[in-house]
């Protein structure tokens, strides 16, 4: 009996990894590559797959986006300034056995491509365009790098470059040249307050000028303004036509 029991324990168990062999199930996201005698077949899925004893072997592959976190590189721009950079990729597999068959790890690969991209695309572009025009840049590495992998049957969706980190010196300088543009800025803006206050200015006084009586007028307002402030001393212009009279009268005596 002891023989009997261990002869089925031993068939059981040889059939429950016969079956585990046999019967594959891939979820609604994986495909699965079979090769038959070290040839191709096809790829299947999702749902049951039945896999030949010994003949056949199966490479699952995911279809869900990819998140790669692309490490910092050391990025020379243009205009000879150093920076740090990294950036990371949004892919899919679109078609698995070219993904499988075409390149040995593509994750490893789409890797490897993506850190010399940017390090090639950003070594092209100044310090401003790195800085302001990101969105550009983002565009021209998802387009390069998504040439470069559709071999692989990988479609890239989406570029970010995340981080562009300084040294301490170009940060210093840049702060010093976004402060004096600023400086410059206030001062085209106060000149430009100048020459509209002297153009209103000098229609002021031509207006006034028209009538004697309106540049008295004038003066009595800000005299009266000025003495609304309680001031114990007044000072202010005596125009010289209201001595015009006087002076007219002494000299006929």
């Amino acid at each position: 009996m002891s023989l009997f029991s261990a002869g089925a324990a031993v068939i059981i168990f040889c059939g429950i990894l016969f079956i585990a062999y046999v019967i594959r199930i891939l979820r609604e996201y994986e495909r699965g590559v079979i090769f038959r005698l070290g040839r191709l077949v096809g790829a299947k899925g999702p749902g049951l797959i039945l896999l030949i004893p010994v003949i056949d072997k199966m490479v699952k592959v995911s279809l869900r986006v990819v998140t790669m976190d692309v490490p910092e590189q050391d990025v020379i721009t243009r205009d000879n300034v150093t920076v740090r950079v990294n950036a990371v990729v949004y892919f899919r597999v679109m078609d698995p056995v070219k993904a499988v068959v075409a390149v040995e790890d593509y994750l490893y690969a789409t890797s490897m491509i993506s850190q010399t991209t940017l390090r090639a695309v950003l070594g092209q572009a100044d310090l401003d365009t790195l800085l302001s025009e990101r969105d550009k840049l983002n565009e021209q590495l998802q387009q390069i790098i998504d040439e470069d992998t559709e071999p692989w049957g990988i479609k890239v969706t989406k570029v970010e470059v995340k981080n562009v980190d300084l040294p301490q010196e170009m940060q210093r300088a840049i702060a010093k040249q976004a402060e004096a543009e600023r400086e410059r800025r206030a001062k085209v803006i106060h000149a430009e307050g100048e020459q509209q206050a002297s153009k209103k200015l000098l229609e002021a006084a031509q207006t006034l000028a028209k009538e004697k009586t309106a540049i008295q007028l004038r003066y009595l307002q800000t005299l009266t303004e000025v003495a609304a402030e309680k001031n114990s001393t007044l000072v202010f212009p005596l125009p010289i036509e209201l001595m015009e009279a006087f002076l007219g009268k002494k000299e006929s005596h």
